[in-house]
């Protein structure tokens, strides 16, 4: 086995594609399908799952992952302290439902650790393609919420995927509103003072099953409904129609002064946050990196 196989390896998970990998690393396409080959021959299990429609990690390539990458990144530190040599450039890749302080925190990451070489996903999607995405290692890492409604089916869902949830924070519901929004000027408001406003949430595609849904009290009736698929769609029909969303009351610094506001809703329950992993694979640096400045975003926008 050689260090260049590994790195191999590691570009054609990060690309999703042997071709594209393969223009990455300025080799032939054929070239590199051989060197994968061969190292899939010397480990003696294969890799990837090949169809028609392109390749996947297979269960045994998942956890041959987190080991070479643990590999390489050794080895890059190794020659950057003893022989002077520039590290290769930084790949991570994150998946998460719509929350702005993980944009802040994916940010910060990249300004303090990103260094002149970065390969960064970050992906704001739906629920469902959270987990597929850290099940396929697609993306490192998935952010996302549970309740106590949805706690249950979430959580055997990602068991059966070979996924863990980690708890970040707890939070109690809040609605994002205009600030033109007659509800900005109460210190609360409780459920049945919504129904007059049109309640946004974010689409879930063909898995719009409520266990699914961002947002929490989701199996309650609205007469004004409205999905969107992105944040910043969302934000313009808070102000347009004076609308409103459910969520955990933090809010970005970008966002604090701007018409947007968020105010306590009276409820039981409460939202839990956390981070979603691959039971078969070790974070990088870059992933506990990002985690660490995720943290500090919350604790600093509570």
């Amino acid at each position: 086995m050689k260090l260049h196989q590994l790195k191999y390896f590691i570009e054609v998970v990060s690309s999703g594609s042997i071709n594209e990998a393969a223009r990455r690393l300025y080799i032939s396409q054929p070239t590199l399908s051989k060197a994968i080959r061969e190292l899939e021959k010397e480990v003696g299990f294969t890799l990837f799952t090949r169809t028609s429609t392109g390749i996947s990690l297979s269960q045994d390539g998942a956890e041959f992952l987190s080991y070479a990458r643990q590999i390489n990144e050794q080895v890059e530190l190794l020659e950057s302290r003893y022989f002077d040599k520039q590290p290769s450039q930084q790949l991570f890749s994150v998946s998460s439902q719509h929350y702005s302080f993980v944009v802040d925190a994916f940010v910060e990451t990249i300004r303090k650790y990103g260094g002149d070489k970065y390969q960064f996903t970050i992906r704001e999607t739906r629920t469902y393609e959270i987990i597929d995405d850290v099940k396929n290692l697609t993306s490192e890492i998935g952010i996302m919420y549970i309740s106590a409604f949805n706690e249950k089916v979430l959580l055997q869902l990602m068991k059966d995927k070979g996924l863990l949830f980690n708890e970040l924070f707890e939070a109690t519901p809040h609605i994002f509103i205009s600030q033109k929004n007659p509800l900005a000027k109460k210190d609360a408001v409780a459920l049945g003072d919504l129904e007059a406003y049109p309640r946004l949430t974010f689409e879930q595609g063909q898995f719009n099953s409520f266990y699914y849904s961002e947002e929490i009290y989701s199996t309650l009736p609205s007469p004004k409904s409205i999905q969107v698929s992105d944040r910043a769609t969302l934000f313009n029909l808070l102000i347009g129609l004076n609308g409103y969303t459910i969520s955990t009351g933090i809010l970005s610094d970008d966002l604090d002064d701007s018409e947007i506001v968020q105010v306590p809703l009276v409820a039981e329950d409460t939202i839990k946050v956390g981070w979603v992993v691959n039971k078969k694979t070790e974070l990088s640096t870059m992933a506990k990196l990002f985690l660490e400045e995720l943290q500090h975003t919350i604790r600093h926008m509570s």
